[in-house]
């Protein structure tokens, strides 16, 4: 859905949204591995790669799309670390790639 550099093809304003759709997207591989949200205890940590125009340094206004997304979902539960990287390419010209570490319940 959201395709190119950020800074050159995509606004922040869209890699905000794209990282709150990845954020999504991993929620719901989450799901169908555990069956339920209500598993997930807390979110440890978020991993967010920002395909970057050359000189576009607010990789974390777009991560903060995640971030606030999880927040708003799991409360309290949602507050986590995260690395927010700008990199030069992601696979199929993807804007936001993330990745999530959940502690959850067995």
């Amino acid at each position: 859905m959201f395709n190119g550099k950020v800074g050159r093809d995509i606004t922040v304003e869209d890699a905000y949204e794209a990282a709150k759709l990845a954020a999504l997207n991993c929620l719901a591989a989450a799901k169908s591995l555990l069956g339920t949200l209500d598993r997930i205890e807390r979110v440890v940590k978020v991993n967010g790669y920002v395909n970057s125009a050359p000189g576009f340094t607010d990789q974390a206004k777009v991560m903060n799309g995640a971030s606030d997304l999880l927040a708003q979902i799991f409360g309290e539960k949602g507050r986590h670390a995260r690395t927010s990287v700008g990199v030069s390419e992601l696979p199929q010209d993807i804007a936001v790639e993330v990745d999530l570490v959940l502690a959850c319940t067995s």
